[in-house]
């Protein structure tokens, strides 16, 4: 426990879709037993985020959002003494958090053992209003509440926080993907659709997996550069300002050395990916999906490729606690071998308006913002 200041806290909520976010003030109640508090450093924009502020999703509001944080633990619950590895939590601690806690008695849950598809989700930043105690449930605010059952786990005290942000959602969702669904098997060639911190985790964790070759196919060239520039990635193939696409497609497949891939990732959120990533690979190769995470319409495919190709399409959805542990563990090798730091720009919440707008027009490739 510590002494607590007599302040409130600041968040960004949305209060009606498509309509500017307001910031807040919030007071911030104590610690719930087997919870914590945590002053959020760095709450990260996805751009699920962007969906939710639209409406294109049903979620609740008034609503914090910021689902992907990390800060210091600012107060201790009754009975919080460790985090998911059994590490000793003090305040001061910095931490990172999985958005959501699966119910655990669902069918998903107890008897299909995937907590990702679990039917109650709860998630923070995504269907936890501001009208349910505590308010204080999303990542973009200066503190946010940790109910019971939140896996929190603490960083390496070695590990850039900047640097941790750059992938903090992203990364998890694709140890899941990896991890659970399809790995990555040394000296393989992967394709990888889309060069947003989705495709960018992609092309990282496989590149530390052991592939042999990571052809990173998006846009703009910008993204790309980057991405080359933090050292993620071996080919990058713009697609996304190509008057024809076709032939950017027979580049891609000749990078692969002519037969496709082994492995092809979407991570574009794109449905035109889709059919696309279809001829990305080789005969008998696999196809694994993971950029379509919000309905954005169906798309016209030929199916005989998945046939005649002999292809594994698998599906992967989002991430569970576990996941997030493991990318934590990563961190320390991550940042060591890709400069993550270079992806992300920082803003504080006065500037939410700007950031918002710069991520749906590309022009940052991560923003995330301090308290």
């Amino acid at each position: 426990m510590t002494a607590r200041p007599v302040r409130g806290s600041r968040a960004l909520v949305l209060e009606e879709f498509d309509q500017p976010l307001k910031l807040r003030e919030f007071d911030i109640p104590s610690a719930p037993a087997g919870g914590l508090v945590v002053a959020c450093g760095y709450g990260g924009v996805c751009g699920t985020d962007l969906h939710l502020q639209k409406g294109h999703l049903a979620v609740p509001t008034p609503l914090v959002l910021g689902h992907e944080g990390l800060g210091l633990v600012y107060e201790l619950g009754p009975g919080t003494s460790v985090d998911a590895a059994g590490l000793p939590l003090r305040v001061g601690d910095a931490v990172m958090w999985a958005s959501s806690i699966a119910c655990g008695v669902c069918v998903p849950c107890r008897q299909y053992r995937e907590p990702t598809l679990c039917e109650q989700r709860r998630t923070y930043g995504v269907n936890r209003s501001t009208t349910e105690e505590p308010a204080l449930s999303g990542a973009w605010a200066e503190h946010i509440v940790l109910r019971p059952g939140t896996t929190v786990v603490r960083l390496d005290p070695r590990v850039d926080r900047v640097a941790a942000m750059a992938l903090a959602c992203a990364g998890p969702t694709v140890v899941h993907a990896l991890h659970e669904r399809r790995p990555v098997r040394l000296g393989e060639t992967v394709v990888v659709q889309g060069s947003g911190p989705v495709g960018l985790a992609a092309a990282a964790l496989a590149q530390l997996s052991g592939a042999g070759k990571v052809i990173i196919v998006g846009g703009p060239a910008e993204r790309l550069r980057l991405a080359a520039e933090a050292g993620i990635g071996d080919v990058h193939i713009d697609i996304a300002g190509a008057a024809a696409p076709q032939e950017v497609l027979a580049e891609v497949l000749e990078a692969t050395g002519g037969h496709g891939a082994d492995l092809v990732i979407e991570c574009a959120g794109v449905p035109a990916a889709v059919a696309q990533g279809l001829y990305l690979a080789r005969r008998g190769g696999s196809y694994l999906v993971i950029g379509q995470y919000t309905d954005a319409g169906d798309t016209v495919l030929n199916p005989h490729q998945i046939v005649f190709r002999q292809l594994d399409v698998i599906g992967s959805w989002a991430f569970s606690g576990a996941h997030l542990v493991e990318y934590v563990r990563l961190l320390p090798a991550l940042t060591a071998r890709f400069e993550l730091a270079r992806l992300v720009t920082v803003f504080p919440l006065s500037d939410h308006a700007e950031a918002l707008a710069r991520v749906s027009d590309g022009s940052v490739m991560k923003a995330v913002f301090t308290g």
